[in-house]
């Protein structure tokens, strides 16, 4: 089996080495077009895996890369962390939270990648035409919205879920795999519903006795949760105490400066290392592997189980059009995911969710066609902008910081 890493010179790649060590494979292919820092990355890989049977092969080349490849993993950064850090600062300018994948930063890495995603898919198509694409490039719910689109085998991956999970299980004591999340909604735009031990329910539990702690890894006020029932991804952060997070950006550093530090430190240590270091759990990006791992066995080994992953809605939500891509719990077997049955929706998420997903799908629009009109629509559709004079002024930012990169 073979397996190749697009972005492998990330410095977080040996988190997924150390996952990817669980399968069985012949070859591993880490590609990235800076062969400095890919190097240093794989050299560590290589370390890493050096008792297995596994042969770790670098490339700069995209074709020898995929070619014959049984699963393509996508974590590529297009523009890398600089990028990043005008993503997480000029929508501040106009009083917008700065995030690099929801609201006008989402909207600018979108743009930025989308096209570049597009673009290795078809190489895979002709390449390796059996082969899975399994994006946790980010803003996931965008880029796998545009790769089924245009007809790729391709499933999106997150972390919130299998983190959820993990807390979940920690908190009730119990193993991971006995609890069943009831997760809902789009990718960094959901609620877990429910949370399933041995035919119970046990999230009203959670939420009654652990509330504190479920509010500091939401980043939100406990009697908000326990109002809900539910509990909130992160990132409903930005849309439930926006004006809060935006103030508390304004006066920090942005975490493309922090991760550009990271990176800094992580990249001098990789050389002198054959495993990787604690470190690089500040990275971000927690039990992406696992999740990595889980979803590749059961693609190429026709399990059948259930994983959380971004998968076309095709009815499963009745209030968004079958294109959309949702996050669900779904069916993983060699044929594909199949989002499961999901119970209604209440209001509340059912709303954010529909107007989300309409700004989604105007900007995978966009980002195939990025002009003025399609960039303003995209930016008016988005909840958290809405107002056309503040949609002008992060469409005059967000195109001019678009033709600095694509220069």
């Amino acid at each position: 089996m073979k397996i190749t890493v697009v972005g492998g010179g990330s410095t977080y790649t040996p988190e997924l080495v150390g996952g990817l060590a669980e399968l069985e494979l012949e070859e591993l292919v880490l590609m990235d077009p800076d062969r400095e820092r890919l190097d240093v990355v794989g050299g560590l890989a290589t370390r890493m895996l050096h008792d297995r049977k596994t042969r770790v092969r670098l490339t700069t080349h995209l074709d020898d890369a995929v070619e014959g490849a049984d699963a393509v993993l996508l974590q590529l950064r297009v523009g890398g962390q600089r990028a990043r850090h005008g993503d997480e600062t000029w929508p501040l300018e106009c009083g917008c939270v700065g995030q690099e994948t929801t609201g006008a930063g989402g909207l600018a890495k979108a743009m930025r990648t989308i096209p570049e995603v597009l673009r290795i898919a078809e190489r895979v198509r002709v390449l390796a035409p059996d082969a899975w694409l399994i994006d946790f490039t980010n803003p996931v719910g965008l880029v796998t919205r545009a790769l089924l689109d245009a007809g790729h085998r391709a499933v999106g991956l997150c972390n919130v879920a299998i983190g959820f999970q993990r807390l979940f299980a920690r908190l009730y004591g119990c193993a991971p795999s006995q609890l069943t999340l009831g997760h809902v909604g789009l990718n960094h735009l959901s609620w877990e519903r429910s949370a399933w031990v041995d035919g119970v329910d046990v999230l009203p539990g959670l939420i009654e006795r652990h509330a504190a702690a479920l509010a500091g890894e939401c980043e939100l006020p406990a009697e908000l949760i326990t109002a809900l029932g539910v509990v909130p991804s992160y990132y409903l952060r930005f849309y439930y105490a926006h004006d809060q997070v935006v103030a508390e950006q304004l006066g920090r550093p942005t975490r493309a400066q922090e991760v550009l530090e990271l990176e800094r430190q992580l990249l001098a240590m990789y050389p002198a290392l054959n495993d990787k270091p604690d470190l690089l759990e500040q990275r971000g990006g927690a039990h992406y592997s696992t999740a990595a791992v889980d979803l590749l066995a059961s693609l190429l080994d026709d399990r059948g189980d259930v994983q959380v992953v971004n998968v076309r809605n095709d009815g499963t939500l009745p209030f968004l059009p079958a294109s959309a891509v949702i996050e669900a719990p779904s069916q993983i077997t060699a044929a594909g995911a199949v989002p499961l049955a999901v119970p209604e929706v209440e209001p509340l998420q059912a709303g954010l969710i529909a107007h989300v997903s309409a700004y989604e799908e105007l900007a995978v629009r966009a980002a195939l066609r990025p002009d003025r009109a399609h960039v303003e629509a995209a930016l008016l559709a988005h909840p958290l902008v809405g107002q056309y004079d503040l949609a002008q002024g992060l469409a005059d930012r967000l195109l001019a910081a678009h033709q600095v990169w694509a220069s």
